[in-house]
């Protein structure tokens, strides 16, 4: 089964193993290579070269400067620190954010509309774009936001719950010609698009190791070099005085090679992904009568590795069990709202219905797949399917 594991894993979007190579990486930093790397000696030097070494292979990625590369203790403090830290840059003196002014979008990730709605209690301005019923924004609607002054921009560059990819170089070059800095998610990009960030012609870019076979608990934040932001973290001056803390060395060099072995295998990966995920639609399509694709069509503006789908008559979380039950882990959203009773902010905002928001799935596909499991995996849940219905129809 999936990694080793006695299930088939289909919820790659939420989190992904680490990869081994990346592991025998990592140890020698938990032990042999302990030191604190504000150290002058030795052995906290030889903690700084790995630190700098991760720090050039994500520049490499991006495309920017080492020293535009700031590591975070993931996505979440990341997006955080690029909203608050511009916001707050603008009006350093002032106790409230009165003449700040945001756009963002309605599918962001919560990690991002969490922090507008503080930044908005403080008193910032905040502008919706809209999307269409494909979950993608019309860059035209942000040229019309921006004929008035704004602070930043904030867009997912592709949605973790349906996949949609945004086409970011085209807001970017707006947002530049206006002269307002933009942050993008790159969150669920990582390892199926390319994050070249003169490419994408953004000023702040977000990643998380853990979305791409590196470890949980590190991410970093790209920030071109002369923008004005405000540091949210003091402390000790790690991080060229950027984030206070001692380094979590082991975890920093993880991610490094994580991203460097993501990004050479994105062609490939992106490819299996692509088969898996079209098999599975495909099986799903002619074992289950009722349902439909939603966000873009596969053969668009879409992550190859996501299906996000609505089953008539069910409701998602009641699949989600009989599929655990049955060895197949999949997900009915954001993993970081397991719990909550909303239904998702993303597919209402994409025009989706409450009652069918609730009756949706995501599945997302990875490294460890195969076909075989693919298939039994589609059967299990056409079975599972039937079950519920059946049952519903008897009440």
């Amino acid at each position: 089964m999936t990694y080793g594991n006695d299930s088939i894993y289909l919820d790659h979007a939420a989190t992904t193993p680490v990869d081994a190579a990346v592991v025998r990486v990592m140890l020698p930093y938990f032990s042999q290579h302990f030191g604190n790397p504000s150290s002058i000696y030795r052995l906290g030097q030889d903690g700084k070269a790995g630190i700098e070494a991760a720090r050039r292979q994500v520049a490499n990625v991006l495309g920017c400067r080492p020293s535009e590369v700031l590591f975070t203790s993931g996505a979440t403090e990341s997006i955080n620190l690029a909203l608050r830290g511009i916001v707050r840059a603008k009006a350093p003196l002032r106790p409230d954010l009165s003449g700040t002014r945001l756009i963002t979008t309605p599918i962001e990730h919560h990690a991002a509309l969490h922090e507008v709605d503080a930044l908005r209690a403080d008193g910032m301005q905040v502008d919706i774009l809209p999307v269409d019923a494909n979950g993608l924004v019309d860059p035209q609607d942000l040229e019309r936001l921006l004929e008035t002054d704004a602070t930043l921009v904030s867009v997912m560059y592709a949605n973790n719950e349906h996949g949609a990819i945004q086409p970011v170089p085209a807001i970017g070059a707006i947002a530049r010609a206006h002269g307002v800095p933009l942050h993008v998610d790159a969150v669920q990009a990582a390892g199926l698009l390319p994050l070249d960030v003169h490419h994408l012609q953004c000023d702040l870019l977000s990643l998380s190791a853990h979305k791409f076979y590196g470890p949980k608990g590190v991410g970093s934040l790209f920030v071109r070099k002369g923008l004005k932001i405000e540091w949210q973290q003091l402390g000790g001056g790690q991080e060229s005085g950027r984030r206070g803390g001692t380094e979590n060395v082991p975890l920093i060099v993880g991610m490094g090679e994580a991203l460097k072995n993501a990004e050479a295998l994105r062609e490939a990966y992106t490819a299996h992904c692509r088969e898996l995920r079209d098999r599975l639609w495909m099986q799903i399509t002619d074992m289950i009568p009722d349902v439909t694709l939603n966000g873009p069509p596969l053969d668009g503006a879409r992550l190859p590795n996501n299906l996000n789908i609505t089953i008539a008559g069910v409701q998602g979380e009641t699949v989600l069990l009989s599929l655990d039950m049955s060895g197949v882990a999949a997900s009915a959203g954001s993993a970081c709202t397991t719990g909550n009773s909303e239904p998702s902010h993303v597919l209402l905002a994409s025009g989706l219905t409450e009652l069918d928001a609730r009756s949706s799935l995501r599945l997302t596909v990875g490294r460890g797949n195969s076909l075989d499991e693919i298939d039994t995996a589609a059967h299990i849940l056409a079975e599972a399917v039937s079950r519920i219905r059946e049952l519903a129809s008897v009440d």
